[in-house]
């Protein structure tokens, strides 16, 4: 397993870069995939169409996220095996990963029509939406399996610090995704079932890729695979982390049909707008991956110098990112909407609402980095006990000022969920720090 640095290498800002740029660019590729799919839609079809896709991907954002603990615990825990040089044990949580990430996708797929029924449920969408919607849902799903065991993939592929091999993992998904999608789409003119056409198929081809890019690690000796005690200690940890990423998902399919109750114009212009905060995220992520890894790596080393390193040198170059991107998107933000957008109404939306977006980059780095550490040290009773706190108090201040503002308070309130997910999870930083330094 080739890393950046050793076990017991200091940490510095260039290594930190070294571990980050591989991965701001597989995130780019992965957001820019969604950015591509509005592009696409927002060309060929209308309102109702993008309005269609932007309900069908916070659907599978929902779902898949909600297993997203298969990356983020396999990240956390294969870095503090590295840390604590049990490679072996490393090479057990990649195959636990992939199998739990196999049976849930399998379980995904059996319960397609009723997951389907129940989601479509709870959006407010108008009939001709919700049938488009219908036909994505259908085609993507058959992906899932592939979809759930790559989290396994990229999450080993984080905690062990190949981070090179991530991107081109992510780069063989995204741009076949891509590619499939504009096929279907633009050259077809299947539509949002297009889309979830070509996604699905993206997924299998990429997992025949990652599988292939850790055939060394699956080939050599494991710890066993079935002790108890970890096991227990894993579905504890994921479970936790499960709560966590649903509650934060059910704050954004909450914004979703915030918009959608506006109207359907507010609902599409706000998905244009939510590929800007996509990109954002996914490259700010890069910094909070760091952090996962390198803080898992000091939970596992008992080291609480690396501990502050990690956070402070990650939290830095975040900062310094987000505000570079806030201001890209204050400059070049209206050129893409125009660029993306047909539909007059959908555009004077996403242009209106545009100043909120731009103030995420910056205003959201706190929240993602102190994410990234408590994840890393998988922590995952702190995780859910400040997303669901967060929630809270977003769904309150929507709910206070959406009636009164329209939009604008569906961009406010989502303004004050970062800036709550920040202030609940530090209240957790002190104690994280007291169980490292006791440890050590």
């Amino acid at each position: 397993m080739q890393e950046a640095g050793g076990a017991g290498a200091a940490l510095t800002r260039r290594a930190v870069l070294a571990l980050a740029w591989p991965v701001v660019l597989a995130q780019a590729a992965t957001a820019l995939t969604g950015v591509v799919d509005t592009a696409v839609m927002g060309r060929v079809g209308g309102a109702v169409e993008l309005a269609a896709v932007g309900v069908a991907a916070m659907i599978f954002s929902f779902v898949y996220w909600a297993f997203g603990f298969l990356r983020m615990s396999t990240t956390g825990l294969v870095a503090q095996a590295v840390g604590a040089d049990e490679r072996a044990q490393a090479r057990a949580h990649l195959v636990r990963a992939l199998l739990l990430g196999a049976g849930l996708g399998l379980l995904i797929l059996a319960s397609a029509r009723p997951l389907e029924r129940l989601a479509l449920a709870a959006f407010d969408a108008a009939p001709d939406v919700e049938a488009l919607t219908r036909d994505y849902l259908r085609a993507r799903i058959w992906g899932a399996p592939a979809a759930l065991m790559g989290y396994g993939i990229t999450g080993w592929l984080l905690g062990t610090g190949r981070t090179r091999t991530l991107l081109a993992f992510q780069v063989v998904l995204n741009l076949v995704n891509a590619g499939l999608d504009v096929y279907f789409v633009g050259a077809l003119g299947w539509g949002p079932a297009g889309i979830g056409v070509g996604t699905a198929l993206a997924e299998w081809i990429a997992l025949a890729f990652g599988l292939w890019t850790v055939r060394a690690a699956l080939s050599l000796e494991t710890s066993p695979l079935w002790d108890r005690a970890r096991l227990i200690a894993l579905f504890a940890t994921n479970r936790d982390i499960m709560i966590r990423t649903l509650a934060l998902l059910f704050s954004f399919a909450w914004f979703v049909n915030s918009g959608a109750r506006v109207g359907t114009a507010a609902l599409a212009g706000n998905e244009v707008l939510l590929q800007f905060i996509a990109v954002a995220a996914f490259v700010l992520d890069a910094f909070a991956f760091v952090a996962e890894k390198e803080i898992g790596r000091a939970v596992g080393m008992r080291s609480p110098q690396r501990l502050r390193a990690a956070m402070r040198l990650t939290t830095q170059l975040a900062l310094g990112f987000g505000l570079a991107i806030s201001a890209l998107f204050f400059v070049a933000g209206p050129a893409i909407i125009h660029a993306f957008i047909v539909d007059p109404e959908a555009r004077a939306v996403a242009l209106t609402y545009l100043p909120f977006v731009a103030l995420v980059p910056t205003i959201g780095v706190p929240a993602w980095q102190l994410d990234g550490a408590f994840l890393g040290a998988t922590q995952g009773r702190a995780l859910r006990n400040a997303a669901v706190l967060s929630t809270l108090a977003y769904i309150s201040a929507d709910l206070i000022l959406t009636p009164r503002y329209e939009n604008t308070g569906v961009w406010t309130a989502m303004l004050l969920l970062y800036v709550a997910r920040a202030a609940a999870l530090g209240l957790h930083w002190p104690a994280l720090r007291r169980a490292v330094t006791q440890n050590a």
